[in-house]
């Protein structure tokens, strides 16, 4: 699905009512439900749950007057607080707020800083904070008694990482978000969910603020997917289950192992058996018809051990336990290389000078697809030029932001700073398309195409997650080929990312989660995303 500017949106919308006489009330009545639906989907079955709705004089606000609606008939204790007069909300904010109050609600409004004064206790002791006061109209910094209440809610809950308040929840966007892109000229509140409307905005995908979107997720609201189509301009696409409909995810009757390809995968050395185990893993779970993972002598015994399903070759190797060049000359390689479908270099390999050099000359003298991550990429760190002299026409890269920042020649802190265009410029320069990791991954393609995915969650801030995500992406290019291997790339990336969330919903704290257990709840989000695409025709 395309990302969305706020001008985009704002035509959406309007085309929405003039095309297809969905008036704007309607759609403000449909984000309120959803927007209470999500807050329900967190608090249903506790006790004293205490909701205080933030509202502005917006859309935005209306929005919030319609969930703070829904959520007091469901039963909850929901209090609003208006920023502004009752007099100045317009439009569908003050139908809204009239239908709050003629059902015998009050609100509160805050004019001033002593009056914010007044309800920070409440503030304070709420369950569920929502947050419905700046939308993605805004324009300049967050100012007045509002940017007083953003800061304040930031410190209370120390930027959403405390216990409490359990939740707080932004409608379309945190407010203080410019919805462009730009960066935020004043502050922003950070929030742990955000239920965005139609599509995602391409601020919350792509700003040096969007982790105070906390968990993103995007809802319809009645306005037709095609004109989320037409009006969208930009490159930048969200990944959800509609970008993996034309994907071959359901097997024959008559599938068998040879029809899903041969991964091979070099990876490990001496200390770092693990790397290569798990991501050997991946490529099982993510559903490769046979996977072989060539290592050095001194790791074959654990490799195997790890799983009965791996099928090992061992690697000549240096007196410490890497890999030597020796394995090119005496084409020793190309025997282990012969009938394999795609070729993954990087995990655990280290950084020993003749196993970087048989990364180097490996990467340029296969014709397979290549996916090279971690150590794999430190074999180009001070030549990445030679990433586009290779025979091989598929070639992907996997960086986190310090692997990207080295192969750039820069510092992490210049890479996080434009994700966008390293990632672009990149693939562009060195033929290849490039993943590159991190708080919403980005997945770009050499002529320009440009996903962006948001499923996942900090249980994959582990050791070893990499090392899976390289698995799932050789076991998917080795079943569904390369013909649209962005897309295919793309789902490797967001199935990783689902996996971690399926784990997150079943069973709650994240901090502990294990890289193996995540690469073991691939096959379910695989399944999931079935449901999601059935659902969604």
């Amino acid at each position: 699905m395309k990302a969305l500017t706020a001008a985009e949106m704002r035509e959406v919308d309007r085309l929405t009512t003039e095309r297809y006489a969905i008036p704007g009330l309607q759609l403000m009545e449909a984000a309120g439900h959803k927007v209470a639906d999500a807050v329900w989907r967190i608090v249903a079955g506790r006790d004293n749950v205490r909701v205080c709705v933030l509202c502005g004089k917006g859309n935005n606000g209306g929005d919030g007057f319609v969930a703070a609606r829904y959520l007091k008939e469901a039963g909850l204790t929901a209090s609003v607080l208006l920023f502004g007069k009752p007099e100045d909300t317009l439009g569908g904010a003050a139908a809204n707020l009239a239908r709050w109050r003629d059902a015998g609600n009050k609100i509160e409004p805050i004019i001033s800083e002593v009056d914010w004064e007044r309800v920070l206790p409440e503030i304070g002791s709420a369950t569920v904070i929502v947050d419905a006061m700046l939308g993605t109209g805004l324009r300049g910094a967050a100012s007045g008694v509002i940017a007083r209440a953003i800061s304040d809610i930031n410190r209370l809950s120390r930027n959403a990482t405390l216990p409490l308040p359990a939740l707080i929840l932004s409608v379309d966007t945190p407010s203080g978000l410019p919805a462009d892109g730009d960066a935020p000229a004043g502050p922003v509140l950070f929030a742990h969910r955000t239920v965005t409307f139609t599509a995602p905005k391409v601020g919350q995908l792509i700003s040096s603020s969007a982790e105070t979107c906390g968990s993103l997720e995007v809802v319809p609201i009645g306005s037709p997917v095609n004109l989320i189509e037409e009006l969208g301009k930009g490159a930048l696409c969200w990944l959800g289950p509609d970008e993996f409909g034309s994907s071959p995810l359901v097997r024959g009757a008559d599938g068998h192992k040879g029809k899903f390809g041969h991964v091979l995968l070099v990876a490990g050395s001496a200390g770092k058996s693990g790397a290569a185990a798990l991501s050997g893993l991946g490529a099982l779970r993510a559903g490769a018809g046979l996977v072989t993972i060539a290592v050095p002598a001194q790791v074959q015994i654990p490799v195997t051990a790890a799983h009965a399903e791996y099928m090992t070759e061992v690697l000549e190797s240096t007196a410490d336990g890497a890999i030597s060049k020796n394995n090119l000359d005496s084409g020793s390689f190309a025997r282990i290389a012969s009938g394999k479908t795609v070729l993954a270099v990087g995990p655990g390999l280290g950084t020993h000078p003749e196993t970087q050099e048989f990364i180097a000359r490996l990467t340029a003298e296969t014709e397979l697809p290549v996916i090279l991550d971690a150590d794999g990429l430190n074999a180009f760190a001070s030549r990445p030029e030679l990433l586009r002299r290779r025979k091989t026409s598929f070639l992907a890269i996997t960086p986190h932001p310090g692997e990207m920042a080295r192969l750039l020649g820069t510092s992490t802190a210049e890479v996080q700073k434009n994700r966008v265009a390293a990632a672009l410029d990149s693939a562009k320069k060195w033929n290849a398309h490039v993943i590159l990791k991190g708080f919403h991954t980005l997945i770009a393609a050499p002529d320009g195409k440009l996903f962006v995915n948001t499923s996942g969650n900090p249980g994959l801030a582990k050791g070893g997650s990499g090392d899976v995500l390289t698995g799932i992406l050789a076991a998917l290019t080795a079943q569904f080929a390369t013909t649209d291997w962005v897309r295919v790339l793309a789902l490797g990336v967001y199935l990783h990312g689902v996996a971690a969330d399926l784990l997150a919903a079943e069973e709650g704290e994240v901090s502990g989660r294990l890289a193996s257990e995540v690469a073991r709840a691939v096959p379910r989000a695989r399944e999931w995303l079935l449901r999601e695409i059935r659902l969604g025709a």
